[in-house]
């Protein structure tokens, strides 16, 4: 049976149902597709398991003891865990269109909305996964928070801003990028952030002519929110920074998104 279970044609009592139902045939079809690509879901859930183990076990007792250096980092590992999953939505987007996949959906009357809806859906589900595959391995290894529910619900929710803010940056990515080898490529500038930031290291230590860049890039608020949140510790002017930012790239990307896809494939 096909992936796609939308009617052809335009008066369709399938399409007279409304793009709500295209909207969940979409997200359905971008999970099974991640559930079948078993290579990229493997590296999505274990390498910032590894990085992590890396990080604490390596370099955590050059840095202080590992006891303190696992709670320093697990936040950081969390961007970097949601970043990398959500810059894979680019090499899907850039599937779909080198493809065709996206002409056909489009001569069936799905909408863009849709089409790029699903591939954040699937984002979000992946990351959710691989969060709590973090998260689980980090308490194994010491990881303590201390959040109180509603700062642990606050967290959540800065979380999943960042991964949808991410997720629609990265499908406009594959809207311009030229083939999904090149849209791969984001997924490495992505991964550069949080080590240009407040993740591994305090920014205070790096040398001066970075620190303007560390302290201001959109990641470092939103690590210092989810580490204060968690580690119930002052967080003063990063959660309004992260939002921000957040609310800023969301915005900018959906728009581009939609726009892009209308001008590829209309």
């Amino acid at each position: 049976m096909s992936d796609l279970a939308i009617p052809a044609r335009a008066g369709s009592p399938g399409l007279r149902r409304g793009r709500g139902a295209e909207f969940a045939v979409m997200a359905g079809r971008c999970v099974r597709l991640s559930r079948r690509n078993i290579d990229a879901l493997l590296t999505a859930l274990m390498l910032p398991v590894l990085l992590m183990l890396i990080f604490v076990y390596l370099f955590g007792g050059a840095i202080s003891s590992r006891e303190a250096y696992v709670t320093y980092v697990v936040p950081g590992v969390l961007l970097l865990c949601t970043g990398y999953g959500a810059a894979t939505t680019a090499v899907a987007v850039s599937s779909d269109l080198t493809e065709g996949t996206v002409e056909r959906f489009r001569s069936m009357d799905v909408s863009a909305w849709a089409i790029l809806g699903g591939h954040v859906v699937a984002s979000v589900a992946r990351n959710a996964v691989a969060t709590l595959l973090v998260l689980a391995v980090a308490v194994a290894i010491g990881f303590r928070p201390s959040a109180s529910p509603a700062r642990a619900v606050a967290a959540a929710g800065v979380l999943l801003l960042f991964v949808l803010a991410m997720s629609w940056l990265s499908a406009a990515v594959g809207l311009l990028a030229s083939g999904p080898e090149a849209a791969s490529g984001f997924t490495f500038a992505v991964m550069f952030l949080p080590y240009a930031s407040s993740a591994f290291v305090p920014v205070e230590t790096m040398p001066g002519w970075i620190q303007g860049f560390a302290r201001h890039q959109p990641v470092t608020p939103v690590i210092e929110t989810l580490r204060g949140l968690l580690l119930d510790a002052p967080t003063g002017a990063a959660p309004l920074w992260a939002v921000a930012w957040c609310l800023l790239l969301l915005a900018a990307s959906v728009l581009a998104s939609v726009l892009l896809l209308r001008r590829r494939v209309c």
